[in-house]
């Protein structure tokens, strides 16, 4: 009769298995140092998040000191990004905007306009008229502060994360007329569409002909009730068929402007011209020119 050997019990192959090692071998392994700081570093740079790679050691060592918890610890990393992705992404809004430089609204002088203007300038800084896709049309006289105002709205919109693009009339319609050449004139459009307030300034101040006003005409139609149009001019609607040299082009592109619109007049003498004349009753001269190097 065969004697039958059982199988081995897993318990037992692995006393087997430890038994051969040799005795020194439990000193010989060693777990596998990692540099963590090293290693987090270059995760976040290959994610994509700067301020956690930068501020994350330092944020650690302030959670360690103020026993902060493992969420306290990952909110402020990630305010932090997320603080510094809003700088950069206004910083490249305010570059995009093309603003007049130094025309800001701190720099403004509010106390030469009434103040129901003041009052009405005031409410637009919330931006609600851009999420309504209405127009701000301001009116005045050269020197009056109509460009300065506007570009000062759009700095204050901006820094609410509103995208905002500013061009004088004529350039735009230089910028229309070369796209229509080159049979790009729909994706111009569209380029500027995905501005939600477009600055046109000084609309009037220079004549333009018919087949250059026909493609701002297109411009208007184009982001009515689209996007917001801010738009400065000298000359009242009364006259604005000097612009657009046909009585029904005028008024189609009024109606577009008007039918969903803040209007505002700034009805104050020139700024440029009363500085001229304080300066003058001042006794203030303009700077004398350095003399003239020598030969």
């Amino acid at each position: 009769m065969t004697k039958t050997t059982k199988p081995a019990s897993p318990k037992s192959a692995a006393k087997t298995r430890r038994a051969k090692l040799p005795d020194n071998a439990s000193q010989k392994i060693r777990p596998i140092q990692i540099d963590l700081p090293h290693q987090l570093t270059e995760q976040f740079r290959e994610l994509r998040l700067p301020s956690f790679r930068d501020h994350f050691q330092e944020a650690a060592a302030q959670a360690a000191r103020e026993n902060l918890s493992h969420l306290e610890f990952l909110s402020a990393l990630t305010t932090l990004e997320c603080e510094a992705r809003r700088d950069g992404r206004i910083k490249r809004m305010m570059t995009r905007s093309r603003l007049l430089y130094g025309k800001t609204w701190g720099t403004f002088k509010f106390d030469r306009l009434p103040l129901n203007v003041t009052r009405q300038l005031e409410t637009l800084r919330d931006g609600s008229f851009l999420n309504r896709r209405e127009n701000i049309l301001i009116f005045g006289r050269p020197g009056s502060g109509k460009s300065h105002v506007l570009c000062g709205l759009a700095e204050q919109l901006i820094q609410q994360g509103h995208s905002i693009l500013f061009t004088t009339c004529n350039l735009l319609v230089q910028q229309l007329l070369i796209a229509k050449r080159d049979l790009r004139l729909s994706k111009l459009i569209n380029q500027l569409s995905s501005f939600e307030g477009l600055i046109i300034d000084d609309l009037g101040y220079v004549q333009q002909s018919r087949e250059e006003m026909e493609v701002l005409f297109t411009l208007l139609a184009e982001r009515y009730e689209r996007g917001s149009v801010l738009l400065t001019s000298n000359l009242p609607f009364s006259k604005w068929d000097q612009i657009f040299k046909d009585t029904m082009t005028t008024a189609a592109a009024i109606d577009r402007l008007v039918h969903h619109s803040v209007i505002i007049e700034l009805n104050v003498p020139s700024f440029r011209v009363e500085t001229a004349q304080n300066s003058k009753s001042k006794g203030l001269s303009p700077a004398p020119k350095p003399p003239a190097p020598n030969p």
